[in-house]
């Protein structure tokens, strides 16, 4: 007997699912399902993340879930997916900038106010694997290391769902906030677009990108859909003039009068206040292949470069750092991180017994390699380098997966669907040294009849010292999993499910067992309640026991704004230890969900979804430490006196509350075209309901060397908007289609040790407009804008006077360099 079509099988089976009203990717091709869905003139949409066995819809589902089209990822005008999803879902959060270094290269973001490795990211339903980055110096989310989603083609993506949930029992480890599960195309036909745009009042902030997506038939039995999107971001800046009175150059010797070049410098000393620089490339495929006997094989696969540009903060001639022998003007160091990313997955799927057999191995591996130009090691004297290899973060992931479902009827009546599979994972990580100039410590000393004479400048290269041999590594480990589900539905009405799973480490994060209870209930045909109850755990990332690395950031410390150069110690190094550090343990969680869900149409429904999540032992990074008791320990163990210091641990438990409200109408209106109609809320709360000692040996130190002190707490608790408002419509008629956003972000507050400088920014809402013409059948046109009343966050009140910056909070969900507009082309084939 011939195989059914790869698509009609995974519809059958609820491999994957058919699509949004809206006109998405559906049970054969996108065309076939938004003709289905149309005259079907309802907004449900099948799902298959969360359940297993037949697909469900949204409001069917026993928890909550967003489904995003491309087309509705398409119409947010973002550069990437992360970006699409802080407009489209009113948990996910995405700052602008969620800190410095690498911090601002990772597209980060999080779900419910968790941490975006406390959610778990698969692509097609199989594990994404991390970044070789880290959050090591970021304000939100400090310490955690993401799946990284703009290293995904965009014009691949099919679609996505978002399971707001709990789902440790069911998928693994990092599933405690939820799951992204990014479904890619398997449409024939093809389209290529080019969108331009750049920042609203400065003109600044290029933005170009150019995406095309082609599927089609390979024989009778198979399947390809092929990807490209290339990005090319410029920088902005919001920083401003220094006043006349900020000295730049240091004052004339042996005279001491002011240098004459202080009348004509160009006082915006600082050029990198805004959106950094980078460009890349990303290509994917997803295809399949039939094989008699009723066998089918598929892969998919992303591959990626991309080019990150950070540069720092200007080190001005009046700066023992900056010699004038090799720099009269300052200098800008600038480090530029080179990645090449990429993820294959292989498999095949079948039928045996009467049971769905999935069997799949998926490998993923990040390289970043990180370079540092217009820099200096300034003990090494003028003859230092002035560009580094700072060294070489590597990420990699291994799976490999058998999965069983079956449905059955019984003849009591109902339905049983069963599901087990077992799963390895081999993970590493490794850290690379940079050359030996990066990190060197020499002895020169500023000479006679020059500036700061006798004085000996700061040791490594300026902004990012190198890793050293030292900070060097490799470390990797294996994970062995095996999990159950049955979900029961004894009359139409009722359903009920089980899940549990059991996870083994062979690293010190050792085994756990997990599991997760769902139920719905239809009390009408248009009411139902549904809640969960699960455990969930993450295992320590191996980049958070390993990695060791220096860079230059601001902190607040005794009331002024000062710029430090924090090395984050790995949680073994003997330096740590020194500080209190201890190894790491796996984050423990439970999460409870309640809800109610209303269909009281065919073309509209309603979502109500409160919840609650504790974490135990979340992994955070420590306090800023620094002062000379610090340094002492550091210089003790091999390190420079200059540096601050800081570490991972298991610092906190949390518990976190809040509510979901989704709401979707979609209203034919003949003649007029269709108007579909959403709108969410999230009310989100985080408070910190147990903090661990103060290590011995700090309190050693004296009163002021707190682990997690006040500022810490308050970026995992206050620094977040409490509440989220996203409403959009969107109108098509004949070849035009018109998408309204209106999104209110609710208040927050950056908390600073001193209660006197913390700072509250007010609610803010950003409106955001596309409108798209269809010139022909093929050609399409659309301008819009993003922020189209070009909203900024209120200012903070801490002005830093030597660099003319940090007046804007950097972890503004609207950013803080205005709005943008946006024109894009588009030919379909």
């Amino acid at each position: 007997m011939k195989c059914k079509t790869f698509a009609e099988r995974r519809y059958a089976s609820g491999l994957t699912s058919a699509l949004l009203a809206a006109g998405l990717l559906g049970v054969a091709t996108e065309t076939q399902a938004a003709e289905a869905a149309a005259k079907a003139g309802s907004v449900e949409e099948l799902v298959v993340t969360g359940v297993r066995g037949q697909p469900r819809t949204v409001t069917d589902s026993p928890t909550p879930i967003d489904v995003l089209s491309s087309a509705e990822l398409e119409h947010t005008g973002r550069a990437g997916a992360f970006q699409s999803l802080q407009t489209l879902v009113p948990s996910f959060n995405l700052p602008a900038r969620a800190g410095g270094g690498t911090s601002t290269v990772i597209a980060t973001g999080g779900l419910r106010g968790l941490n975006p490795d406390q959610t778990l990211v698969l692509v097609n339903g199989k594990r994404r694997h991390k970044t070789a980055l880290i959050n090591s110096v970021s304000s939100l989310y400090n310490g955690s290391v993401p799946a990284d989603l703009d290293l995904i083609p965009t014009s691949a993506i099919g679609r996505i769902e978002v399971l707001r949930d709990g789902a440790a029992a069911q998928y693994g480890s990092d599933a405690i906030a939820g799951v992204i599960n990014i479904i890619l195309k398997d449409t024939v036909g093809g389209s290529v677009s080019a969108t331009y745009g750049q920042n609203i009042d400065k003109g600044d902030g290029q933005l170009l990108q150019v995406i095309g997506n082609y599927g089609f038939k390979v024989g009778e039995q198979g399947f390809l859909n092929l990807s490209f999107t290339t990005k090319d971001q410029a920088l902005s800046n919001r920083a401003i003039a220094v006043a006349p009175n900020i000295q730049i150059y240091p004052k004339l010797v042996p005279s001491g009068l002011p240098d004459p070049r202080e009348l004509t410098v160009d006082r915006v000393v600082t050029k990198n206040y805004g959106v950094l620089p980078q460009n890349g490339v990303n290509l994917g495929y997803n295809g399949h292949y039939d094989l008699d006997g009723g066998v089918e094989l598929y892969s998919f696969g992303t591959y990626s470069h991309r080019v990150s540009d950070l540069p720092f903060t200007f080190r001005a001639p009046n700066n023992v750092n900056t010699l004038p022998q090799v720099y009269p003007e300052g200098f800008r160091p600038d480090l530029v991180i080179k990645e090449n990313d990429f993820e294959f997955a292989v498999g095949a799927r079948g039928k045996l017994g009467g049971w769905d057999w999935d069997l799949s191995s998926t490998y993923g591996r990040d390289d970043a390699d990180e370079n540092t130009a217009q820099s200096i090691n300034a003990s090494l004297g003028p003859t230092s380098p002035t560009t580094f290899h700072v060294g070489e973060l590597i990420s990699s992931e291994w799976v490999n997966s058998l999965d069983f479902t079956r449905t059955l009827n019984l003849a009591s009546g109902g339905d049983l669907a069963l599901a087990a599979g077992v799963q390895h994972r081999r993970e590493t990580y490794e850290v690379r040294a940079g050359d030996p100039a990066s990190y060197a410590a020499g002895t020169y000393v500023i000479p006679a009849g020059q500036p700061f004479a006798g004085q000996r400048p700061a040791t490594g290269a300026q902004a990012t010292p190198g890793f050293q041999p030292a900070d060097a590594s490799s470390s990797s480990r294996n994970n062995y999993a095996a999990y159950v589900e049955a979900d029961y539905s004894p009359t139409k009405k009722l359903f009920l499910g089980v899940a549990g799973r059991y996870e083994d480490y062979d690293d010190s994060s050792g085994s756990t067992v997990v599991g997760k209870v769902t139920g719905r209930y239809e009390l009408t045909d248009w009411l139902a309640f549904r809640a969960a109850v699960s455990t969930g755990f993450r295992a320590p990332g191996l980049a958070q026991q390993h990695y060791a690395a220096s860079s230059s950031q601001f902190r607040l410390v005794n009331n002024v704004l000062n710029l430090l150069l924090i090395k984050t110690l790995p949680v073994g190094s003997p330096e740590a230890v020194a500080l209190g550090a201890k190894p790491l343990k796996p984050e423990k969680s439970k999460n409870y969900s309640f809800g109610v869900t209303v269909t009281p149409t065919s073309n509209f429904n309603l979502t109500v979804d409160a919840y609650q999540i504790d974490v135990d032992g979340r992994i955070a990074i420590t306090s800023t430490l620094t002062g000379t008791a610090v340094s002492k320990i550091l210089i003790a163990n091999g390190l420079s006196g200059d540096l601050s210091a800081q570490y991972y641990t298991n610092a906190i438990d949390t518990r976190t509350q809040g509510v979901d409200v989704v709401g979707t109408y979609r209203q034919d209106l003949e003649r007029f075209g269709t108007l579909r109609l959403t709108a969410g809320y999230n009310y989100n709360k985080t408070e910190i309901t147990h903090i661990i000692p103060n290590p011995s040996q700090l309190t050693a130190l004296g009163p002021t060397f707190v682990l997690f002190d006040r500022m810490s707490q308050g970026f995992l608790t206050e620094a977040f908007p409490r509440d989220k408002i996203a409403l959009g419509a969107n109108w098509s008629w004949n070849k035009l289609n018109v998408n309204l956003r209106e999104t209110r972000y609710g208040k927050y507050t950056i908390l600073q040790n001193t209660p006197s400088n913390d700072r509250t920014f007010g609610a803010e809402w950003l409106t955001d407009l596309e409108v798209a013409y269809k010139v022909t059948d093929a050609v399409t046109v659309a301008v819009g804008a993003n922020n189209l009343f070009n909203v900024y966050p209120d200012a903070n009140g801490i002005f830093n006077a030597t660099t003319g910056s940090g007046q804007y909070p950097g972890t503004s969900p609207i950013g803080f360099t205005g709005g943008a507009y946006y024109a894009r082309l588009q030919w379909d084939f």
